[in-house]
């Protein structure tokens, strides 16, 4: 999985990349009218089109049974029932083809909302006293083999983020928090150890202009499972002897002028402009839905 995730980041890099500068709100919609395209042109091609054509028109003929014979409660009876068969295996028809289309489709997703979701932290004042609370709290959820060797386990911040609670570790529960400040920008590596097992999170912190970066993509999770289909920033943590997940939160992006804000809305909006390309192109590319 983390191949194919660096694979489809050097696409993104490549295609998607120069267009950033127009706003994340145009390449969200411009992403999502592209995809909607092209699923409607795959759909096309590996679903039973014939087979869904004749299934709408046996539908139709069974509305109109029930129409003429609407008197015959037998007849409109049977009709209903031919009704509600025939709706089923339409039903089947088009959502069987859609499920290969189902992992471009969150390969996609987890792009942009990784690029367009989030904002990185904020970096807490020079010379001022971080109050408790008002930073970030980092969730470590840890392998099960652990065990009480949870209580060996040390937390290592890098400069640049300063520790604002002691790490809190709940053995039975495997999981351990710490609540961190950044202090200067720039992308930092927090380090979990235990003996000679290491692990580790990237957290960006400062707005990326400032650093004379384009926009990073920003991943508040690495998560191990299934899940790593959803965040292809970081690599999974599938195998990793000391964590199954560690997370916090960031900031949530304002989408330029579209509504909403964060990763809900980004696809939301990347769902948007892929039904309304899709509703435009299917008569256009002759498919049958």
């Amino acid at each position: 999985m983390n191949a194919v995730h660096r694979l489809v980041t050097r696409l993104f890099d490549l295609l998607v990349g120069p267009f950033e500068r127009f706003g994340s709100e145009w390449v969200i919609l411009g992403v999502g009218a592209v995809f909607g395209v092209l699923a409607l042109w795959v759909f096309k091609h590996i679903s039973p089109q014939r087979a869904i054509r004749a299934s709408k028109e046996r539908i139709k003929g069974h509305l109109i049974e029930i129409r003429l014979y609407q008197d015959d409660l037998r007849l409109v009876s049977r009709a209903i029932g031919k009704v509600l068969w025939t709706n089923l295996k339409y039903l089947g028809l088009n959502v069987l083809p859609f499920v290969p289309l189902s992992m471009p489709f969150a390969l996609i997703a987890g792009q942009l909302v990784v690029r367009y979701g989030f904002e990185p932290i904020p970096v807490h004042a020079e010379g001022a006293a971080p109050l408790a609370g008002s930073g970030i709290t980092v969730r470590f959820e840890m392998a099960p083999e652990i065990g009480e060797r949870l209580r060996e386990v040390r937390v290592v911040l890098p400069e640049g983020l300063v520790a604002g609670s002691p790490l809190v570790k709940s053995p039975e529960q495997g999981l351990a928090f710490q609540e961190i400040f950044a202090v200067a920008q720039g992308l930092h590596e927090i380090q979990v150890e235990l003996g000679e097992a290491r692990s580790s999170k990237m957290v960006w912190s400062g707005p990326p202009e400032v650093l004379g970066l384009p926009r990073v993509p920003l991943q508040p999770l690495r998560v191990s499972g299934w899940e790593q289909i959803l965040w292809p920033a970081e690599a999974g943590l599938h195998g990793d002897p000391l964590l199954r997940r560690i997370e916090f939160a960031y900031p949530e992006s304002r989408l330029g002028w579209l509504p909403g804000h964060g990763p809900v809305y980004v696809l939301v909006w990347f769902l948007v402009a892929s039904m309304v390309a899709g509703l435009v192109a299917v008569k256009p590319l002759k498919v049958a839905i």
